[in-house]
């Protein structure tokens, strides 16, 4: 059986209660088909919010595929110090990935929450630059939920700019909790993370090199 109608099939969601769900397998089968004869593409907004962990790690995880497919990739993230070493960052700079990191750490860690604000407007600002630019097929806009959550940046006037401006071609990841209602409506794929086991809260372990950065 293939592995994309057991997907489509069995996608739940709190999100999903205004739309129609596929009731049975050969509806499955039978959208998946559609699709292959419509043969349709576009450059997709993909969303991975939640309270679960995984969101980044996921962005990565395409990234690593586009660049294997010799893609044009591109990652801005917005809280992540600047001068973090993490490990995906290290791996970035090896596949010769554009990576900008341009934040001074986590909202709830920042000293200067005037001069967090700041950098991520600036942050748009780039991410702006990149998106019109021409040079990606793929960009990772990392966080960039929280300055959209925290009313840094007003959501709807960056979906309008968006709409107007993000190549058509271009696939955009966007990643973050608190992705707000507009956004995920505008997306073309959301995906919640939901936190089932962490391995702090449950045994006391800290997060591990390699693993979680």
């Amino acid at each position: 059986m293939n592995g994309d109608s057991k997907e489509i099939s069995s996608i739940s969601s709190p999100h999903e209660s205004s739309r129609p769900a596929l009731s049975s397998l050969a509806d499955a089968e039978a959208v998946r088909a559609a699709a292959h004869r419509a043969r349709k593409k576009k450059g997709l907004v993909i969303v991975n919010t939640g309270n679960g962990k995984g969101k980044t790690t996921a962005a990565l995880g395409v990234m690593t595929r586009a660049w294997g497919r010799k893609m044009r990739v591109g990652v801005l993230q917005f809280l992540k110090n600047a001068n973090a070493r993490f490990g995906e960052i290290k791996a970035g700079e090896q596949m010769g990935i554009d990576w900008i990191s341009t934040g001074d750490g986590w909202t709830w860690t920042s000293q200067n929450m005037a001069e967090t604000e700041a950098k991520a407007r600036h942050g748009w600002q780039i991410a702006q630059d990149r998106i019109v630019n021409g040079n990606y097929d793929l960009l990772i806009l990392d966080e960039f939920t929280y300055p959209l959550h925290y009313g840094w940046l007003d959501t709807a006037r960056v979906i309008d700019w968006l709409k107007a401006n993000k190549p058509p071609m271009l696939h955009l990841i966007i990643t973050g909790r608190y992705a707000p209602q507009a956004l995920i409506d505008y997306a073309d794929l959301v995906t919640e993370m939901q936190a089932i086991k962490h391995p702090l809260s449950e045994q006391g372990i800290r997060a591990q090199a390699g693993i979680e950065y």
